[in-house]
């Protein structure tokens, strides 16, 4: 009996992490920078990224593209040292997925 509990626990939460991947190619526009309630939560890395981030003043329409903004943003995020959602690292070219 214990044995398919502990199965049953571990498929939801196989489910749980599937259902969680976030789809980084869509993760460009208008970027504000919170404290508290983020939609994700980063850590800004300078190796081993999942995202290169290229901030635009003006047309951010492609992946890894943000236009730093202070009201109506498409994405809050929030940096931290621990735990985050995914890491950045800022360039300057070659923005995007990685």
């Amino acid at each position: 009996m214990r044995c398919i509990i502990i199965m049953l626990v571990m498929a939801m939460s196989l489910l749980e992490a599937k259902k969680r991947q976030i789809d980084l190619s869509k993760i460009y526009g208008r970027i504000q920078y919170v404290t508290s309630f983020p939609d994700y939560k980063v850590q800004v890395v300078t190796a081993f990224e999942n995202l290169r981030v290229k901030e635009v003043k003006s047309f951010p329409h492609k992946a890894g593209r943000w236009q730093i903004v202070d009201s109506f943003p498409d994405f809050k995020i929030q940096k931290v040292n621990a735990f985050a959602d995914f890491k950045i690292k800022y360039v300057d070219a070659f923005e995007g997925v990685r």
